[in-house]
């Protein structure tokens, strides 16, 4: 869709951008908006990492929806947190669970400074004993995904490690700033032509049709990609590859 030159997992991604922002970086967490993992570095090579559940709690999508339902902007979420000296306890292990306790908090009296410093907390035990469990966790402890504007969360992190952690500059597109980097490396070591389309490729239109194969009893749902109403870019779904495999049938 865009010309890539290689393909790298995100991994991979994070772990090179951080690097080059903290050379020594050991430990990274990583919270987005629908995931969060953790990567753990030794020596410059990424020699561990882990992944979320299905849970959503703890990424940025639930803390958007929790900071709407309390009509706060989810920029000074962090802040208002800060505020509080009395954290509420929040059951954080699950989204689901995450909420209701918040309303029953809300619904008993609890400050809303109180339930958002009381739910960073629950997250970010959440995410150690789940995402980081069995993770030795050193410094540098770089914090990335959108997430890590969350001064609040943070904070949290740095209570329960015990150490400083450490928000690069361009801490919420890491993964696209890695798979750039590893772009102009792979290029350039071979002196060959990038085959990268350029950033107008974002500005094109695109659109989605399907069709049910008959080619065999699975039947298979066909979908494809087209981009400006008429070029063919992608197709999948097909169990067989005959589709998928080849944009000229």
């Amino acid at each position: 869709l865009v010309g890539a030159d290689i393909i790298k997992n995100e991994i991979t991604a994070h772990a090179v951008a951080a690097q080059q922002e903290i050379p020594n970086t050991q430990t990274i967490l990583e919270i987005g908006g629908q995931d969060s993992k953790i990567i753990i570095i030794r020596n410059g090579v990424v020699v561990d990492f882990a992944m979320n559940t299905v849970c959503a709690a703890g990424t940025g999508s639930f803390i958007d929806r929790q900071a709407q339902r309390l009509g706060i902007p989810v920029k000074d979420f962090g802040e208002i947190a800060l505020r509080s000296d009395n954290p509420t306890r929040i059951a954080g292990r699950c989204a689901v669970f995450a909420e209701s306790d918040m309303i029953h908090k809300q619904q008993i009296g609890h400050k809303t400074e109180d339930i958002l410093w009381g739910l960073c907390k629950a997250l970010v035990r959440n995410y150690l004993s789940n995402v980081g469990k069995g993770k030795e966790i050193k410094p540098p402890v770089i914090f990335q995904g959108g997430v890590a504007a969350n001064s609040g969360i943070k904070r949290s992190f740095e209570e329960e490690l015990g150490y400083e952690i450490v928000i690069p500059r361009y801490y919420d597109v890491m993964g696209a700033i890695g798979a750039a980097l590893i772009a102009v490396k792979y290029i350039k070591n071979r002196k060959i032509k990038t085959n990268f389309f350029g950033f107008q490729t974002a500005f094109r239109s695109y659109n989605v049709k399907s069709f049910d194969c008959n080619g065999c009893p699975n039947m298979c749902e066909v979908i494809q990609l087209f981009s400006d109403g008429k070029n063919l870019l992608a197709r999948w779904g097909d169990k067989c590859g005959k589709w998928s495999s080849n944009l000229a049938i």
